[in-house]
Formats: C-alpha cells, sequence, structure tokens
C-alpha cells in the first residue's frame, strides 16, 4: 500500500487540520464541516492528478477545442455518520462520481476487544470503477476494513484510494496488511502517534461525527 501524507508539506491543508483540532473552534459545527469538506476538496484534486486521461473534443460557441480529461469511472464510499461532510467535499470534485454509504460503528473497548458492527449498505455497482473509500478518521483500521468488504458485495474495483483526515500509525499498520500490493494508495492529511485506551486518536481531534452533528444518544 503506498501511503501519501499530504500533511508532511506545506499546504493549505494543514491550515483546515488546525482549525479541526482546535478545541476553541469546534464549537462552530458549520465551520467544522466545512473544514472536513476543504480538506476533502484539496485531497480530491490530489487523486486526480493519478487517472488516466485522454483527450476529447469539447464544442465551444466558436469551434471545437481538444480536453485532457479522466477515463475512470469514479465512485466515492464513506461510513455514516462522520464521513457525510468530507464525503461531500468529494463529491463536489468529482461531480459525476456515483455515491455509496455504509454504516458501521464499533463498540466500546480496548483496542483489542473491539466488535465491529455493519447494518447497511446502499452503493452503486463498483467493478472495474476507481473506488474511493473516505473516512475521516483511522484509528485502528477495523471498520474501514470491515467497510470495504461491504462494499466487496457490489463489485470488484480496479483502483482504490483510502482518502482520511487523520490517520493513527496502528490504523496504517493494520491496513498495511490487508492491503499489501502497490496499487492501495492511503491519502491522509495528517499521522498520529498513538491511540489510547479506548482506541481514540490521540492527540486526533475528537468524535468527528459528533462535532459535525451534535453528541448521539
Amino acid at each position: 500500500m503506498k501511503i501519501i501524507d499530504l500533511g508532511a508539506t506545506n499546504s493549505v491543508i494543514n491550515v483546515y487540520m488546525s482549525q479541526l483540532r482546535d478545541v476553541c473552534q469546534q464549537s462552530h459545527r458549520a465551520l467544522f464541516r466545512r473544514n472536513l469538506q476543504r480538506v476533502a476538496r484539496a485531497m480530491a484534486y490530489e487523486v486526480s492528478r493519478t487517472l488516466s486521461y485522454s483527450e476529447k473534443e469539447i464544442q465551444t460557441p466558436l469551434g471545437t477545442k481538444p480536453v485532457p480529461t479522466y477515463d475512470d469511472r469514479i465512485v466515492v464510499g464513506t461510513v455514516l455518520r462522520a464521513g457525510l461532510a468530507f464525503h461531500e467535499g468529494f463529491l463536489d470534485t468529482f461531480d459525476e462520481a456515483g455515491g455509496g454509504f455504509v454504516a458501521a460503528y464499533r463498540e466500546e473497548g480496548t483496542p483489542g476487544e473491539l466488535k465491529i458492527q455493519l447494518d447497511y449498505l446502499a452503493a452503486p455497482s463498483l467493478e472495474g470503477t476507481t473506488f474511493l473509500l473516505v473516512d475521516p478518521m483511522l484509528a485502528t483500521g477495523g471498520s474501514l476494513e470491515l467497510a470495504y468488504k461491504a462494499f466487496l458485495r457490489n463489485g470488484q474495483p480496479a483502483r482504490l484510494h483510502i482518502c482520511c483526515v487523520i490517520a493513527a500509525k496502528a490504523g496504517i499498520e493494520h491496513l498495511q496488511q490487508v492491503f499489501p500490493s502497490d496499487d492501495v494508495t492511503l491519502w491522509v492529511a495528517a499521522i498520529d502517534d498513538e491511540l489510547n485506551a479506548n482506541a481514540y486518536i490521540v492527540p486526533g481531534l475528537g468524535d468527528a461525527g459528533d462535532l459535525s452533528f451534535g453528541p448521539k444518544l
């Protein structure tokens, strides 16, 4: 698995990340969701540079012009509910992409005892697509692995891009075991070192779903 850490170089992504992490700004849910979208748009631009392109003849009001556009059939899949704002940013960039959704959540417990539950799947065919599996937080990697296996019920993609805002090193190591080949790419905006006793990323940013949409019962 290839790993591309966009936070390792100076760019505006780091500004968005500073606002997402800042506890003093996290009370503004609209700003939090907007920053997830902005990270997604910047990351989607980087992903777009890896796609397959060919020239198409475009009719303008005054003539024609050959323009290189991508040939990939793109599907963007996400895990409910934390991934919704992040997902929207990718669809803003790839505006003809299909969208897929799974509901996967983990029961509370230590990293070695976590149980992942999957309740819902809705997605188009993934056969032969360039599939972007987007999820803000990569902690242990267990729920993301389960989500991907659920999406595979709808076909085998040709390429897989996993896109996350923050990834813990433990989650990255897990995905490297699940996806050992170089035809899978992990894109991250930041890599954090630790998981705490409850398998939350430290320093992280907290619960992305709660910060986007409010605390859940």
